[in-house]
């Protein structure tokens, strides 16, 4: 009798260290396929069936049933969304630490070029899990707009071209609010503030005709230049007469020449029809351009006319007779090249 409990102890150990080498090999043993660092993205409401499916579908796991064994163990049941880096390698134990730590790799959100508030919005959507409807809708948000003295029209003013880290599960609201500190913290730096009021500019202000810089030259070292042109027209209660204003207020972007069926547009941005400048930026300036008008050159200058050629630079006049002959310089050349439009 004892030699038989003696042998089903030792029976029970041997099953006993064989299931605990089993758990072990499952907790701490590897169980990802991949060779190299793999990105996942687990969205926003995701429960921890849909992360098990996720991880099986990008082929991350060796073993789907011990990972979930596993994640039972250790209670991952919490699944905390966002953009997250797998190393290879790893155990389910290491794995699951890692997902349900919420130890998610952050993001570059780079906002430049855009001509419009939605395509800004669009932007943004490829790059966080918010789709780009409901990023414009926070940014049109009529108690955003009210709170922040902006309309319709100026909100891209609020946008600073640059990069911004952040993580993918991003909401709407908190990238405005980003986008707030940013330009906030933009303004109060390198005396920009100052050198608006100086103008007797509003922030808004000094966007708008920033971005009609933008569009009027692609020389950086001409637009002090223009803004300074624009500056003494404005000054003087003379029409600004920005062709880029005009063909945004079209909305053709491909036209090349402005023609005199675009000069008679009526819409509020054509800075032909209207005096002073138009209800918002017609693009998203960049920080140069907006720097151009802070620090816009002292001149005379009051015309400006392309040069014949493609390289974007500008012939300046303070006269209209000077101004013309310089404009049938280019006029003729445009006649040259086939551009009627």
């Amino acid at each position: 009798m004892f030699k038989r409990l003696v042998k089903i102890s030792i029976v029970a150990i041997i099953l006993i260290g064989i299931i605990a080498a089993i758990g072990g090999q499952r907790i701490f043993g590897e169980n990802t396929l991949h060779t190299e660092a793999k990105e996942i993205f687990i969205p926003s409401q995701s429960t921890f069936a849909d992360v098990s499916q996720l991880l099986s579908q990008e082929n991350i796991l060796d073993n789907t049933s011990s990972f979930e064994w596993v994640a039972g163990l250790m209670k991952y049941t919490k699944v905390k969304p966002g953009k997250y880096i797998i190393a290879p390698n790893l155990s389910n134990r290491e794995l699951i630490s890692k997902l349900r730590s919420g130890d998610q790799e952050p993001i570059k959100i780079t906002i430049s070029a855009a001509r419009k508030i939605a395509d800004i919005a669009g932007d943004v959507a490829t790059k966080i899990e918010a789709d780009s409807i409901s990023i414009l809708n926070a940014l049109m948000d009529p108690s955003f707009l009210s709170e922040h003295g902006l309309s319709e029209e100026s909100v891209i003013s609020t946008i600073i071209p640059n990069t911004y880290e952040a993580y993918w599960t991003l909401d709407p609201k908190e990238f405005v609010d980003r986008m707030v500190k940013e330009h906030r913290k933009f303004w109060g730096q390198k005396g920009r503030l100052a050198a608006a009021q100086a103008l007797d500019m509003t922030k808004q202000e000094v966007a708008t005709l920033a971005s009609i810089v933008e569009k009027e030259s692609i020389q950086g070292d001409e637009r002090p230049i223009i803004a300074g042109l624009y500056l003494n027209r404005l000054r003087q209660g003379i029409p600004l007469q920005a062709d880029p204003t005009v063909v945004y207020g079209v909305g053709d972007f491909t036209i090349r020449r402005v023609l005199n069926k675009h000069l008679a547009h009526e819409s509020p941005y054509n800075t032909y029809l209207n005096n002073g400048l138009p209800p918002g930026p017609i693009c998203m300036p960049s920080i140069s351009s907006i720097d151009a008008v802070l620090d816009a050159d002292q001149h005379d200058y009051l015309f400006m006319c392309a040069k014949p050629g493609y390289n974007g630079s500008h012939l300046f006049a303070k006269t209209n007779a000077e101004h013309e002959r310089n404009a049938g310089v280019y006029r003729r050349w445009l006649n040259s090249q086939g551009i009627k439009g």
